[in-house]
């Protein structure tokens, strides 16, 4: 069972199969409504509906009708939802689409419904295609115009002119004129950026170079014009390598979100990087891959073939790639995405990279045979930490445990990975761990946790309570199923703090809501979490009847099929966790973060109360530490940068255009670099003592004694690792130094978040110490 924020998922076991009305396999009618104007050869001549095509659109509009959570038909309303959402997820920004589009398309809006479940079983796609070929069509125009205005505009900055960059609330532009109007605008910008950033550099450069670089030196402005123009034709060959597979599951994942925001269609390729997410593993080469002017280059080296061969290091650079005794496959340029998918493949099986080494020139390659093997991806698994704190009086030490849970994975196919994957094993060896160091409290940091296996959601509750009652499940019936912890062990019961943000989401909001309501856990973070409450079941489209005999595998379907309710019988959906003691945030006011802001989302509701045993471990003294922290954040200038940069951040939501003024975007820029600067210097300058810090893994965690202490980090967790970075992935983050600016910034709010945290939990154990010895003092569970 499986709950994802922004990819969401409940996994359950399907083995009966779907029988569809009709399954006959005429070809698509010809009552498709034709847009006005248009002529019969107007179906794009580049891309095409595959033969499969029509049966997996109708199976897939067939489920979502009668088994998503709502079961609303798939009908007018729905069609025009549908058209608006596929139109704005090829154009988000509204940029290409003319009105004239519109009008030409309008008699698909409210008949893609007609033209899907039609009685043949087979639908009629082509509206997705002519679509997404007048949007290419659209975006080669943008092209070429940007490149004639490279060629022969001036670019002025010394203007008071002002831009609406986020156009996505705006309407499309009304005709040729218009469109062309705000590409060249967009264009001034990008270049304004370019030039600001290239100022920045050349100014921050230093005086000498380690080597001499004899090549003529290209203007400012050549070298302006050259990247531009890269990146826009890059863009177009994103667009213009999409194949049949590639429109019909943009289409179909844009039909299932008419219905909700978390139903989806997922092509293979899809569900085989999600399966890799649950399972922390994946079989390739180990190796973490960039995107670097059209090339595919290692960015680290994993344990794995690639790192083991020593023929291939960090930089290098991958050129082709084959399989097997085949032919290799040019990769320059591809979409490193599709890359990264010609690299993978089944362990055991052979891979041939035509490589060129870091610094040599392009007519020195060489083929390196590797053969596939398991790569695991611990940087998404639970980590540790012990922080050493000495106490400030008579100067005993407290030892402070943190757990960084980067989502809830669990192995979803035991058959290819021999060694499964659990979060609440995994948690619970860590936790064993810091029982054995003697540590006095536990922070569970699910900040950026967004999800994941239910079932380990409610497995990870259950060794923190008794039992009893973790969530409650409403299916679209009305039947409500009350989910337990059936274990009555614990694992841990002493002092417990859950450190979340408005990324928090699902499974998350499961585990913090549960411990909220049994009052075994104070929720520290921003004001709420996410607040995505609903459960997705996953199909797999090869075992529906009318596409089981297909020669291409039509991927899965996620449909929502039920919300999730809190113990208290409160639904997490839309308002989240609410946290007990709240920390200031970039977030906590943003209207760009959280499920209100996804289309078609559920309301927020409430069901009767389960019955369940509260263990009051927090509220009696919850005042104090309220008062207490917020004492200190008052005074903590870190806290102060966070205010001051919220407050820069609000001005620039609410005033929606950004100067082309080169003189101001300098000023702007440079005054946020200075502050940052500034801020650094007192950073260095203050006295602070450093507690030791052990960092754990989980497999750590397993051996004797805890490893040599490691200097405390300022990373956005708290624990080494961000969790985001996957063998055979990409990896992008160039920064130039304003983004290291904001990024650092960012970084130290996050850093000062977590240890605000601790602070909270140190007085949280001071508190259980100092009380009567009447309470019940909680303990570490023997």
């Amino acid at each position: 069972m499986i709950c994802k924020s922004g990819r969401f998922f409940l996994l359950l076991a399907f083995g009966s199969k779907l029988l569809l009305p009709l399954q006959a396999a005429e070809a698509p009618a010809s009552d498709a409504p034709k847009p006005a104007g248009s002529a019969t050869n107007s179906a794009p001549a580049i891309v095409k509906p595959s033969p499969d095509a029509g049966k997996i659109a109708f199976v897939t509009a067939y489920m979502l009708e009668k088994l998503e959570y709502l079961q609303h038909p798939f009908d007018a309303t729905m069609s025009a939802r549908l058209f608006d959402s596929y139109l704005t997820s090829l154009d988000p920004q509204h940029l290409h689409f003319l009105q004239s589009d519109l009008t030409e398309f309008a008699a698909y809006r409210t008949n893609l419904d007609r033209l899907t479940l039609k009685r043949s079983g087979i639908a009629d796609t082509r509206p997705a295609y002519e679509l997404f070929y007048r949007y290419t069509d659209r975006l080669r125009a943008h092209v070429a115009y940007v490149d004639e205005l490279l060629k022969t505009e001036k670019f002025d900055f010394a203007t008071d002119d002002r831009i609406t960059l986020n156009r996505h609330d705006l309407p499309y532009p009304k005709n040729l004129d218009e469109a062309k109007k705000i590409w060249r605008d967009r264009l001034h910008y990008e270049y304004l950026m370019e030039q600001v950033s290239r100022e920045t550099q050349k100014t921050n450069a230093p005086a000498s170079a380690a080597k001499v670089d004899t090549t003529p030196p290209k203007s400012m402005h050549d070298a302006i014009v050259e990247t531009l123009s890269k990146n826009y034709h890059r863009t177009l060959k994103v667009f213009e390598e999409w194949d049949s597979s590639d429109v019909l599951s943009q289409y179909l994942e844009w039909l299932a979100r008419s219905y909700d925001p978390h139903s989806d269609y997922q092509g293979p390729a899809d569900y085989e990087d999600f399966a890799m997410q649950m399972n922390l593993s994946l079989f390739g080469i180990g190796a973490e891959l960039r995107a670097t002017d059209g090339y595919c280059t290692i960015e680290n080296l994993l344990n794995g073939p690639a790192k083991l061969s020593k023929k291939i290091r960090v930089h290098d650079r991958i050129v082709a790639v084959a399989q097997s005794n085949q032919p290799p496959v040019d990769i320059f340029e591809m979409p490193i995405t599709k890359a990264v998918r010609l690299i993978r493949g089944p362990k055991g099986t052979e891979v041939r990279l035509t490589m060129q080494p870091a610094g040599a020139p392009d007519s020195s390659r060489q083929v390196v045979t590797l053969i596939r093997d398991e790569i695991k991806l611990e940087n998404g698994e639970a980590k540790g930490k012990i922080f050493e704190v000495p106490a400030e009086k008579d100067g005993a030490t407290t030892r402070l445990g943190v757990i960084d849970l980067p989502s809830f994975y669990a192995t979803i196919d035991n058959k290819d990975n021999p060694t499964p994957k659990s979060t609440t094993d995994d948690v619970a060896n860590l936790l064993k761990k810091f029982k054995e160091e003697k540590v006095a409290g536990v922070v569970l940091d699910l900040r950026r946790n967004g999800g994941g296996s239910l079932e380990e959601a409610i497995r990870l509750a259950g060794i923190f309570i008794k039992e009893g009652p973790v969530v409650q499940i409403k299916r679209s019936n009305g039947d409500i199923e009350v989910r337990e912890d059936t274990d009555p062990s614990i694992v841990y019961d002493g002092p417990l703090i859950v450190l979340t943000s408005k990324f928090s989401a699902s499974a998350s909001e499961i585990v913090a809501g549960a411990l909220q309501d049994y009052g075994r856990a104070l929720i520290v973070g921003d004001t709420t979490t996410f607040g995505k409450g609903t459960a997705q079941q996953v199909f797999y489209l090869s075992k529906i009847t009318a596409l089981s005999d297909l020669a291409h595998d039509p991927g899965t379907l996620k449909l929502t099929n039920s919300k999730f309710y809190r113990a208290s019988g409160a639904s997490t959906e839309l308002r989240g966790v609410a946290a007990d003691i709240v920390l200031p945030s970039l977030w906590n006011d943003s209207t760009e973060v959280g499920e209100s802001t996804l289309d078609n989302h559920f309301p927020w509701d409430v069901i009767d109360s389960s019955s369940y045993d509260k263990v009051n471990m927090v509220q009696s003294g919850l005042a104090e530490l309220a008062r207490r922290s917020g004492d200190r954040i008052s005074t903590n200038n870190e806290f102060t940068y966070l205010r001051q940069d919220i407050q820069r951040i609000q001005k620039q939501r609410e005033d929606k255009t950004v100067s082309l003024n080169e003189k101001q975007q300098l000023a702007d820029r440079a005054q946020i670099i200075s502050e940052h600067n500034s801020r650094e210097q007192e950073r260095t300058a203050r006295k602070t003592i450093d507690p030791k810090v052990y960092d754990l893994t989980v497999a750590l965690a397993a051996k004797p004694g805890l490893p040599p202490p490691s200097k405390q980090t300022n990373d956005l967790s708290g624990v080494d690792g961000d969790g985001d970075s996957d063998a055979d992935v990409a990896v992008t983050n160039d920064r130039d130094e304003l983004t290291e600016a904001l990024v650092s910034e960012n970084e130290h709010a996050e850093a000062a978040r977590l240890q605000e945290a601790k602070n909270i939990l140190a007085d949280y154990i001071a508190l259980l110490k100092d009380a009567p010895a009447k309470q019940n003092t909680p303990l570490l569970a023997k």
